[in-house]
C-alpha cells in the first residue's frame, strides 16, 4: 500500500474505522482481495458515517453508527443492513446491498458495505442539468412517488421482513408514541418542554380520525427529497437512502412524509426543501398523490389524515435536537433551526387538519 494512502487512511480516525480489521473481515467474505484505497468520509445523515473507499476493481460505501453511540445505534444498524438486502432483487431503488457484520466484537460497532451510488442530493441544491427544465424537475417529483409506491408494493412477508415490525394497531399507536417520546425531552435539563404551537391541537385531531382500513408493508419512514440520490444527467431517482427509520407499517406514512415537505406553493419556508423554495417546476402535492394511485391499490381518502401525521411526527424528532441543544448536548444554532422547523410543521398540520 502506497504511503499516500496510508496518509489518506491516517485521516480517518482509527477508532471509526480500523482499515486493517476491515480488510481482513473482507477477506472472510469471499470479496474481492486488493488494498483499501482512497477512503474519504461522505456527507450524509446526522446519525450514522458513511466511507467510500476502493478495493481490487469496486468501489464500496461502508455505513457504521456514529462514533459516540446512542443506545439503539448498533441494532438500527441491524436493521438498515436487513430490510437492503431484503430489497436487493425488487424494482425499489436503493444501494445494494453487499455484506454486513452484525457482530460488534469485529470492528467494536456494526456495519454493511453497500454499492457507491452515483448521484446527488437535490436538498443541497439542484445541478444546471435540472435547473435548467422545469419538466425535468416535474418528472423528478413523480420519480419520488414512484419509489414510494414501489416500495409499498413490496411484499414484506416474501422479501423476508414478516417479523420486522409490529403493524397491528400501528396507526394507533402513533400519538402516544411520540407524546411520550415529546414528554421525555423534559428529562434533559436546560429543555424548558415544548413550545409548539397547534401541538394538543393536531395530537387530539390524529386520534380522532384514525384510518380504518389499511394493508401493511415496508415504509422507509423518513422519506423526503434530503433522503434521495438522482442521477446526475437525468430525472431519474438513483437511490432512496438513510433507512434508519424502517419498519413494517403504514406504506402511505412515507406519502403523507413526502406532500409534509415537497417544494411548491404549500411548501414549508424552512426545512428540507429550502435549497428549492424559490425553484418552479415540481409536482403539486395533489399531482403527486394521483401519482401515487395510478400504481398502487392502497385508498387515498385519508392522504390528510398521513399528511398530518408526517408533520406530527417529523415535529417531534427534530424538538429532540432542539432539546439536546438546550441542555448543551448539540449545536444551539442546529437546535434553533430545527424547532423553527417543528413550529412551521405544526402549522402545516393545523392547516391540512382544516383547523388552522
Amino acid at each position: 500500500m502506497s504511503t499516500n494512502n496510508e496518509e489518506t487512511q491516517g485521516a480517518i480516525d482509527k477508532s471509526i474505522l480500523d482499515f486493517s480489521i476491515l480488510r481482513a473481515w473482507m477477506d472472510e467474505q469471499g470479496l474481492e482481495a486488493g488494498p483499501i484505497e482512497n477512503p474519504e468520509l461522505l456527507a450524509g445523515g446526522t446519525q450514522n458515517i458513511l466511507i467510500r473507499f476502493q478495493s481490487g476493481r469496486k468501489t464500496y460505501v461502508l455505513r457504521r453508527p456514529p462514533k459516540h453511540l446512542r443506545s439503539a445505534s448498533n441494532e438500527v444498524l441491524r436493521r438498515e443492513s436487513r430490510v437492503l438486502s431484503a430489497l436487493r432483487d425488487t424494482n425499489v431503488p436503493h444501494p445494494r446491498f453487499i455484506a454486513g457484520c452484525k457482530d460488534e466484537s469485529v470492528m467494536g460497532v456494526v456495519f454493511y458495505l453497500m454499492e457507491n451510488v452515483d448521484g446527488f442530493n437535490p436538498a443541497g441544491g439542484l445541478l444546471p442539468y435540472h435547473l435548467g427544465s422545469s419538466d425535468v424537475r416535474r418528472e423528478m417529483g413523480f420519480e419520488a412517488v414512484d419509489a414510494i409506491s414501489a416500495l409499498g408494493n413490496v411484499d414484506h412477508v416474501k422479501v423476508g421482513l414478516s417479523d420486522f415490525g409490529k403493524p397491528e394497531g400501528f396507526l394507533e399507536r402513533q400519538v402516544n408514541r411520540w407524546m411520550k417520546e415529546l414528554e421525555g425531552y423534559s428529562d434533559l435539563d436546560g429543555y424548558l418542554g415544548p413550545d409548539i404551537g397547534g401541538l394538543d391541537e393536531v395530537a387530539g385531531w390524529l386520534s380522532e380520525n384514525v384510518p380504518k382500513n389499511w394493508k401493511p408493508g415496508i415504509m422507509h419512514g423518513d422519506f423526503h427529497l434530503a433522503n434521495v440520490l438522482y442521477e446526475r444527467e437525468s430525472s431519474k431517482l438513483a437511490a432512496i437512502v438513510d433507512w434508519e427509520m424502517s419498519t413494517i407499517g403504514d406504506p402511505l406514512v412515507d406519502l403523507g412524509w413526502l406532500i409534509a415537505t415537497f417544494p411548491g406553493k404549500d411548501a414549508l419556508a424552512v426545512g428540507p426543501s429550502m435549497a428549492l423554495a424559490n425553484i418552479d417546476g415540481f409536482p403539486t402535492t395533489d399531482e403527486l398523490t394521483e401519482r401515487y394511485a395510478q400504481n398502487s391499490e392502497r385508498s387515498l381518502t385519508s392522504i390528510d389524515w398521513y399528511t398530518v401525521l408526517a408533520c406530527f411526527k417529523l415535529g417531534i424528532i427534530l424538538e429532540g435536537t432542539h432539546a439536546r441543544a438546550c441542555a448543551g448536548k448539540a449545536e444551539k444554532s442546529v437546535g434553533d433551526l430545527l424547532h423553527d422547523i417543528t413550529v412551521a410543521l405544526f402549522k402545516k398540520a393545523l392547516k391540512v387538519s382544516g383547523m388552522g
